[in-house]
């Protein structure tokens, strides 16, 4: 039966490559860092890292590297369970006492991933006779788990709140009792910020709930880097939110949900995703902890960030580059073609600069763009060289 099945997937494998979309996976052979060593699928050697999710370079960190040591004497490697049965440590429970506190919400909740958070608060929440109002644009993760839930679904324009007003009114026009506006915080292939001030106004005025998925911002965005819920004044009228502990938070993996008290205690008892998958490891919960530490303490990492940000957007706009506009550490440099865009990703490669070219089906056709994500980590000078490359590369391509 297989040989039929494998002839078609072979066959849509190849169609993937020759339209240029083909995705393939570089092997480093250092920990992740602003300079990583490229072993396979690219030019060997160190290479200057521009496309992780690494915002304040903490994933190498030597005092969260300390703490990931130490908790793995303390606490071991893994809990072999679910969180229910006998997988809940005091490090989790003071992890999410501390998210809580940071991110200005009653109650948290981890998850193995912030993609099963998303996945599992809709299906708990609503049902067939509520209504879920989601930006276009947002996460996969969202999309995948409005899905999952019997909720009525409603689509607005990215950061349109005109049409965001008419999905509200037509959800309450069909009689929803329940309305959940769900966005990004930061929309991750853009850099784009969601207009939250805004978006909390429209739910006010047409009583609904509102839910931001955060993974892009919390650590660094914001004065206090509590995201943008604190970026807009708005960290009280947030009702759920979800993040990750894979970004700025240190870059492993986990994610969260923090939220009014009375969600976050359903969730504990009905979110599939948190029922049925083994508890966050206990070294990532402990990690975790030092990394708030560190960013309650100072904001050196930020600022840093901050600048970092402002060099290769003002640089790359000067050498006349097409930046998406904005102040994010996302900086989408958009090329258009999706064989392009790949082909630029290979020449920065081969010029020591690590990036990936995005195409279709993550961004939409003919918009294919190499994302440059900056991190704290980076100095002055590799971001110079960075821009040095786009440049260099560039006149290659279009020699």
């Amino acid at each position: 039966m297989f040989d039929s099945v494998r002839d078609d997937l072979r066959a849509t494998l190849d169609e993937i490559r020759a339209a240029g979309l083909h995705k393939p996976e570089r092997v480093i052979g250092t920990p992740q860092s602003a300079t990583v060593n490229v072993t396979a699928g690219g030019r060997p050697g160190e290479v200057l890292n521009f496309c992780a999710n690494n915002y304040l370079g903490l994933a190498d960190h030597p005092e969260v590297v300390a703490a990931a040591h130490e908790a793995l004497d303390r606490w071991g490697y893994g809990m072999a369970s679910v969180r229910f049965i006998c997988g809940t440590q005091e490090v989790h429970k003071e992890l999410e006492a501390r998210l809580s506190a940071f991110l200005g919400q009653e109650d948290t909740i981890l998850y193995s991933s912030c993609f099963d958070a998303n996945g599992g608060v809709f299906e708990t929440l609503l049902g067939p006779e509520d209504a879920v109002i989601s930006d276009a644009l947002n996460h996969a993760s969202i999309i995948d788990g409005i899905r999952l839930s019997k909720a009525r679904r409603f689509r607005y324009a990215n950061r349109d709140m005109a049409d965001l007003e008419r999905q509200l009114k037509e959800a309450a026009e069909g009689g929803a009792r329940r309305k959940l506006i769900v966005t990004d915080g930061v929309f991750s292939m853009d850099g784009y910020v969601a207009p939250l001030d805004e978006i909390c106004d429209l739910a006010d005025r047409h009583g609904a709930m509102v839910m931001v998925d955060d993974s892009h911002a919390v650590g660094f965005v914001g004065p206090g880097g509590r995201g943008t819920p604190e970026l807009h004044g708005v960290m009280d009228r947030v009702d759920i939110l979800t993040g990750t502990l894979g970004k700025a938070l240190g870059g492993a993996s986990g994610g969260y949900v923090a939220a009014r008290a009375e969600i976050v205690a359903l969730l504990r008892q009905r979110s599939r995703p948190y029922l049925f998958s083994n508890t966050l490891a206990p070294v990532i919960a402990a990690a975790s902890l030092k990394v708030l530490d560190l960013l309650e303490s100072a904001d050196d990492l930020r600022v840093r960030l901050a600048e970092n940000t402002a060099l290769f957007r003002r640089r790359m706009t000067e050498e006349g580059f097409d930046i998406l506009s904005g102040d994010h550490a996302i900086a989408p440099v958009m090329i258009g073609d999706a064989s392009k865009a790949g082909r630029m990703a290979e020449l920065l490669l081969e010029r020591g600069v690590y990036v990936i070219g995005f195409s279709y089906p993550v961004v939409p056709q003919d918009r294919a763009r190499i994302r440059v994500q900056l991190s704290a980590a980076h100095s002055t000078e590799d971001v110079d060289r960075a821009v040095d490359a786009f440049v260099a590369a560039r006149a290659e391509l279009d020699g």
